[in-house]
């Protein structure tokens, strides 16, 4: 028996791609997020939902310490990358965004190439050798985002020239150019068209193949399509975490049983 258990504590550190305990937010005064405790899987997709202003944007930038570009914001307690600590004093925030890449709300493309925005990455990081191995990883990332054949024969053509949609695609591609390990995407779709949000969600579902998923959606209907996980914050809190279909179907808390029926948000 006890075995048994060993065996499944084994098992279960194996899949948590990233563990945080007791982390707090603060900007100035303001507690934004309080005591949240989450075990999040690899090659899974993980949804944060709640109403606007509930934490989830502001708890996604501590996994890859984008809340170090604000001056005002106080980070505390762990979240460990596996098993690493990502606010080591050690740890380079520059190196650790390599590992944990970024999708924002709004496509946001550099104002270069289709080719120089997703080589951009592995240019700073020297994952490239030589043009041939360059050329090699941006063709990947742009097949690896559902875009390689629409911009195969115009990748010289400025970014900021494709379409919403395609745009946020780029994005994507530079994301995972530098071989992340995680995958940060901060309401991915809110500035898209429904056709460009299907592609979205169709490309996430392929990425979960290879990344740890994490996914800040304002829609539940777009967080029960695409995710196997599901965290519901309210007033900073980490309310309940759990399997996507219990979240929706058999909530445990009150509050998200409120939430999901649509009387509060």
């Amino acid at each position: 028996m006890n075995d048994m258990r060993t065996l499944e504590r084994a098992v279960e550190q194996t899949e948590n791609k990233i563990s945080a305990r007791d982390v707090q937010v603060w900007y100035g005064d303001k507690h934004a997020i309080k005591d949240v405790n989450v075990d999040i899987l690899d090659k899974t997709v993980t949804a944060f939902i709640g109403p606007s202003g509930c934490g989830k944007s502001t708890f996604l930038r501590c996994l890859n310490r984008m809340n170090d570009t604000i001056d005002i914001s106080r980070v505390e307690g762990k979240i460990m990358l596996d098993g690493e600590d990502i606010y080591d004093r050690r740890v380079d925030p520059v190196q650790l965004r390599a590992r944990v890449g970024m999708v924002f709300q709004k496509p946001n493309p550099f104002p270069k190439s289709i080719f120089d925005n997703v080589a951009y990455g592995p240019r700073i990081h020297g994952l490239a050798r030589n043009r041939a191995e360059l050329d090699e990883i941006v063709e990947r990332s742009l097949r690896g985002a559902a875009l390689w054949n629409e911009v195969k024969d115009r990748l010289q053509d400025p970014g900021t020239g494709l379409s919403g949609g395609q745009q946020q695609r780029l994005c994507i591609a530079r994301a995972v150019a530098t071989q992340p390990e995680v995958l940060l995407m901060d309401e991915p779709c809110s500035a898209l068209d429904p056709i460009a949000t299907g592609q979205v969600e169709e490309l996430i579902d392929q990425l979960r193949a290879e990344f740890s998923v994490v996914i800040v959606t304002h829609s539940m209907q777009q967080a029960a399509r695409v995710s196997q996980k599901t965290a519901f914050f309210h007033l900073g809190n980490l309310v309940e975490y759990g399997s996507t279909d219990d979240i929706f179907t058999n909530p445990r808390d009150p509050r998200t049983e409120s939430y999901i029926s649509g009387r509060i948000g």
